[in-house]
């Protein structure tokens, strides 16, 4: 194999030397001084690989490799940069890694490709800042919601355009720079599963045929706050127990579809937040995600009945649900798909086609080219843990995969 597991590891493991906070796990936030730090060795690596480096509006490093025919659309490979908090060292890493030891591979065997190839790292895809997910592959891609950018704001009250500002960047420039049909010839992205199939089924590559669509919400309830052992409960407008009641009817739909949609509370935050005053308003986020949207919708339907009870019950109480993300499944290339299989069958590596339950920028990327993704395992299943593993020979075998399958396609 040309592409070498040693680079890969050293790679992957100095970049989990940068962390935003310290504490368990990965904490590398998009847009601080430890994600500068992260992209600047990147940037520095790619550089030793022979690309020519730029950073786009929106803090995206991209390294390209000149081909013999530079006005061709380049092919792109690579992740994102960002984790979720107290997170792993291999979800969206390991992407842009092997993108890059596929880059080093380009250079230590003197091939030039006919188009360019370019491997990229993409800030924000997991969305703890600012609560709306995939931002930089959606920034580049012109699908930002309307004034996201000054609307959507941090724990600290400052909005996506006053970070990126601090950051360096001018966000009046991201609109300018978005790409656009037939700008890249493909995208392919190497990521960790974040599931348990392939480890159970004991193979070492994944390729996926679809991404499940997914949505993403805040809700609001608004009520009374009141002494918590005076109050009758039947005489509170208590937004937890409104919030309690909607997310178990939401939870409860998406098990009862049976058809793999999944249902998931992850952030709740109460007002005033004493043990003994009842919450006069409470936050929460919904991400519900199917390969079937009209399985999300029947799962909305049911948080918004459920609700729409507590308030008749309630009158104290009103509601309010912000979309924060919407995302439409989609299908991988299947001629990709096909080129991926074909190197895969050829390196003799146990191997499967599936679906993905987790989002990726790739799904972004699907609407404007071709794109297709490699999944290598997930010890035991588990992502956006600390405990997050994967062996980097599984790693350097979907590098060599993505290798081969990247010198066809700018051969083209």
């Amino acid at each position: 194999m040309i592409t070498k597991a040693e680079r890969i590891k050293k790679d992957i493991t100095t970049i989990a030397q940068f962390q935003s906070k310290k504490g368990r796990g990965c904490n590398r936030f998009s847009y601080t001084p430890a994600f500068r730090q992260a992209a600047d060795y990147i940037a520095e690596e790619m550089k030793k690989a022979g690309l020519t480096v730029r950073e786009n509006a929106v803090g995206a490093i991209l390294g390209t490799l000149q081909g013999e025919q530079p006005e061709l659309a380049p092919v792109v490979s690579g992740s994102h940069l960002d984790s979720v908090p107290e997170g792993g060292n291999f979800d969206g890493i390991a992407g842009i890694c092997t993108a890059l030891e596929a880059a080093r591979a380009f250079h230590d065997v003197g091939i030039r490709p006919r188009r360019p190839f370019c491997c990229i790292a993409i800030p924000e895809e997991e969305g703890p800042q600012f609560g709306s997910g995939l931002f930089g592959s959606r920034a580049m891609c012109g699908q930002l919601y309307d004034d996201e950018i000054h609307r959507f704001r941090n724990a600290q009250g400052q909005s996506i355009a006053e970070v990126l500002t601090a950051y360096g960047k001018n966000p009046e420039k991201i609109a300018s720079e978005t790409i656009h049909t037939g700008d890249w010839a493909a995208f392919l992205e190497l990521h960790i599963e974040q599931g348990p199939v392939l480890d159970r089924e004991h193979l070492e590559l994944g390729i996926v045929e679809a991404i499940v669509g997914l949505k993403y919400y805040f809700v609001t309830i608004k009520g009374i706050s009141n002494h918590a052992g005076a109050t009758p409960m039947t005489m509170r407008a208590d937004t937890v127990l409104a919030m309690a009641n909607a997310v178990s009817a939401g939870a409860d739909t998406a098990l009862t579809l049976g058809d793999g949609t999944v249902f998931t509370t992850g952030i709740i935050q109460t007002h005033p937040g004493a043990g003994n005053i009842i919450p006069d308003k409470t936050v929460f986020s919904i991400d519900c995600r199917s390969r079937n949207m009209n399985s999300i919708e029947t799962v909305m339907k049911a948080v918004k009945a459920s609700l729409e009870t507590s308030k008749k019950q309630n009158p104290g109480l009103s509601y309010a649900i912000e979309e924060r993300l919407h995302a439409d499944p989609v299908e991988m290339d299947q001629s990709l798909q096909n080129l991926l299989e074909t190197q895969t069958q050829m390196l003799h590596i146990p191997y499967k086609r599936m679906c993905s339950g987790a989002g990726h920028d790739t799904m972004v990327f699907n609407h404007l080219m071709p794109t297709a993704m490699i999944f290598v395992p997930s010890r035991d299943g588990r992502s956006h843990v600390p405990e997050e593993w994967t062996d980097y020979r599984y790693i350097q075998q979907g590098a060599e995969v993505l290798y081969q399958t990247l010198r066809q396609l700018t051969a083209q």
